[in-house]
């Protein structure tokens, strides 16, 4: 009997949820993938700028009820690209929580052609009515435990 493989779109989310253990900011454990062709072209989690404090180690710096010494997952794996000179053209984006207005704004510029999230989160009515208004499908995508579940077995008692 064959084994049912896990879909596309579960297995992107699946490794942007793992990605979002990497954050350094607790207010939002964020992270993302970036696909196009269903390879991996980057992955980004919520940071502060290299070389700085994290906010896990020196608390928050916050604006208006929001900390603003991270850097978002969407515009880290933005950045990877840019530093790599990789393409962002037509490509999707997987990420852990809804964008906000302003990555939203980053991800069209940028490219992106469809954006997947998990978890719906503070969703901006401005970055929905902006996907909405340039015609770029956003999808909420769930995990089948039987995914998650099957690992964690086989890894517990050692089978493959």
């Amino acid at each position: 009997m064959t084994r049912k493989r896990i879909p596309w779109k579960q297995y992107f989310m699946m490794q942007a949820l793992v990605i979002a253990q990497r954050s350094t900011c607790d207010r939002a454990l964020v992270g993302s993938v970036l696909v196009k062709d269903k390879r991996i072209l980057s992955t980004g989690y919520n940071g502060s700028v290299s070389g700085q404090d994290h906010c896990d180690d020196v608390g928050h710096q916050l604006v208006d009820g929001h900390c603003v010494r991270t850097i978002h997952s969407e515009m880290n794996s933005l950045i990877s690209c840019a530093k790599n000179g990789v393409s962002t053209d037509d490509t999707e984006i997987y990420v852990t929580h809804f964008p906000c207005y302003n990555c939203t704004k980053h991800l069209l510029q940028a490219g992106v052609i469809k954006i997947n999230y998990y978890y719906d989160y503070h969703d901006s009515p401005l970055a929905i009515q902006l996907l909405r208004d340039s015609g770029v499908p956003y999808e909420q995508i769930k995990l089948d435990r039987q995914f998650v579940e099957e690992l964690a077995h086989k890894l517990e008692d050692g089978s493959d």
